[in-house]
């Protein structure tokens, strides 16, 4: 029996969605705090946590770091407000392996579940090995046709790519979509979050580790771009990897070798590397964070993939796509989208981009039960014309009591890079110093 741990600091609630649960053929242990959901995370057992946004000693997102940094390949599912969308977003990019938001569907919080099992029961080390780009939308417009250029110019070749873009806009599709087009297509395709590879352990990840190398090091590993030898390794958000494998990853790339930690032996590899970043890493190699030599050698070709809301003329071809398939995997019969349902889509801003449409078209499916999904199955968040996103608001509209608990949740978000909070909120970062200091952040 699968064991989810469940952090909750509503006890009714908690009590409510463990009885659930249980009655579905899982365990739960419960915890209400950050503090507490610590503790009993780190027992043993756990195949699954499910937490809270918003705890009394802390956030949901200080649980997920923690919980990635004890064991990387844990699933965490976050359940937040939908004012808190774009926080979710964001946890994405901290290896959250899904967000659910409030009030909780019944059925879609068991799917989430089952769905986030079945993924850590397939992938145990976190890296992605299937090469389909079969659900790959090209897209009508002009700037979706030129990206579909720039794929079909530099797929056969052998040349680094970086896909540049915001989180949530499918830039692994377009990884797997250059490999598939590849003479590398019959190779491995091997995916691997930068942003969940804690420091210590990164270079090991990367390119293995001999038996002894370090305590735990139980037995020799293979490593991800021994992994891919012979095919494509994709490394998305190459940004958050730590100087020393920076620079480990440079000599993989110049002299196509690598050395397994603690090993003295070389083993020659014919991986080609495509990487992906939702940073500015010009920025990044101005502020010392980034090897400059690295960011040329990785950008022998770049790619940007577009904002959901910068594509408009292929706004609904996705939605159609994702009702497909939510009809399929849920068994239901919603052919299309109302009027209604089509006109607030396309006023709405998207700021999750691809993977909040997805999760907003499934729970739609999911609730909606005629041929057509209409307005009543939409959460508020688009059928009020405004988007409560926090990573959308500009601090000058807040009140003051406010401003304070958003800048807070945004810096968090973003790991205190003040450069992006500071767009998302909409001042500069002067402005923003000002702030943290006025509220001691």
């Amino acid at each position: 029996m699968k064991k989810i741990l469940l952090i909750e600091d509503d006890l009714s609630y908690a009590r409510i969605i463990k009885n659930f649960l249980e009655r579905n053929g899982y365990n739960v242990e419960t915890a209400d705090s950050v503090k507490n959901g610590l503790l009993e995370g780190k027992k043993e057992g756990i195949n699954l946590v499910i937490t809270d946004f918003r705890l009394p000693d802390g956030t949901g997102l200080e649980l997920l770091a923690q919980f990635k940094a004890y064991d990387k390949n844990i699933p965490v599912i976050l359940i937040t407000n939908y004012s808190d969308i774009g926080i979710a977003v964001k946890s994405m990019k901290m290896g959250a392996t899904e967000y659910i938001t409030k009030p909780i569907n019944p059925d879609e919080l068991l799917l989430t579940v089952k769905e986030a099992l079945e993924e850590e029961a397939k992938e145990k080390d976190n890296v992605k090995k299937t090469i389909g780009s079969e659900n790959y939308i090209v897209g009508n417009s002009e700037d979706a046709q030129q990206i579909e250029k720039h794929i079909q110019l530099v797929a056969p070749t052998d040349l680094s790519v970086i896909i540049l873009g915001e989180t949530g806009t499918g830039k692994e599709y377009i990884s797997k979509r250059i490999h598939q087009f590849s003479d590398r297509s019959q190779g491995p395709f091997v995916a691997v979050d930068c942003g969940t590879l804690s420091k210590d352990l990164a270079g090991s990840e990367l390119f293995g580790h001999v038996k002894g190398a370090f305590t735990g090091a139980n037995e020799t590993t293979t490593g991800h771009f021994e992994a891919a030898n012979g095919g494509t390794i994709f490394l998305d958000e190459v940004g958050n990897l730590d100087y020393e494998s920076q620079i480990k990853l440079l000599r993989a790339l110049e002299e196509k070798k690598i050395r397994k930690i603690g090993s003295t032996q070389e083993i020659s590899i014919d991986v080609r590397i495509l990487a992906a970043t939702n940073e500015n890493l010009q920025d990044q190699v101005k502020s010392g964070l980034f090897r400059e030599d690295l960011y040329y050698r990785l950008n022998e070709f770049s790619i940007k993939a577009l904002p959901l809301r910068k594509r408009k003329d292929d706004l609904m071809l996705f939605a159609g796509q994702f009702l497909l398939e939510s009809c399929e995997k849920l068994n239901k019969e919603a052919k299309e989208f109302s009027k209604e349902v089509v006109n607030k889509f396309l006023k709405y801003e998207w700021p999750g981009n691809l993977r909040e449409m997805r999760n907003i078209v499934r729970r739609a499916t999911l609730l909606e039960n005629s041929s057509q999904i209409t307005l009543g199955v939409l959460p508020d968040e688009i059928t009020n014309k405004r988007s409560t996103s926090s990573s959308h608001q500009t601090v000058k509209a807040l009140k003051q009591d406010e401003e304070k608990n958003v800048i807070q949740e945004i810096l968090l978000a973003n790991q205190f890079n003040k450069s992006k909070t500071a767009e998302q909120l909409g001042i500069d970062r002067k402005t923003l110093y000002n702030k943290m200091k006025k509220y001691g952040l």
